[in-house]
């Protein structure tokens, strides 16, 4: 079945952890890392992507090198919770370039958005021209972070 979740053993959490440090290691490398030849390592592979549990590869990008270290957390809180306003919010966060993650919260606000920008001023323009003009958007409130400890996708 496609819905269901994959038993996943100690070589498979092995391939997790080698390609979600180096995602553009072949596969001989990964075979090598994990203690396996290279077809069963192929094929866990392939069932791993095959069952969703590798859902892409792509390029980890540095921020701060792009020119984009001024991160901030915005909490908002909406004035409708009803299913057709949630939706309408969720698609207009879609085009905002600036949120790099929102996250419905089971708390006393709606959602938190990590936004990352230039600086103050690059955020300040966002949060007043596009995060507090999206729909049904009652308040916000901002926590500029100072420092990053820990970022990693797992």
């Amino acid at each position: 079945m496609p819905n269901e979740l994959p038993e996943l053993d100690r070589f498979d959490h092995a391939i997790l952890r080698a390609l979600s440090q180096d995602g553009r290691m072949s596969v001989t490398e990964l075979a090598r890392r994990i203690g396996l030849t290279k077809t069963p390592t192929q094929a866990r592979l392939k069932r791993l992507e095959q069952a969703g549990v590798i859902a892409g590869y792509r390029a980890v990008l540095s921020p701060i090198r792009m020119g984009l270290a001024h991160v901030a957390f915005v909490e908002v809180r909406l004035s409708d919770t009803r299913e057709a306003a949630l939706q309408a919010f969720n698609r207009a966060v879609l085009a905002i370039p600036e949120i790099e993650e929102c996250h419905m919260m089971a708390a006393s606000f709606d959602y938190l958005m990590k936004v990352r920008t230039r600086d103050i001023h690059e955020f300040r323009r966002v949060l007043g021209e596009q995060i507090s003009n999206l729909p049904h958007v009652a308040s916000t409130s901002t926590f500029v972070a100072m420092e990053a400890v820990k970022e990693t996708g797992l």
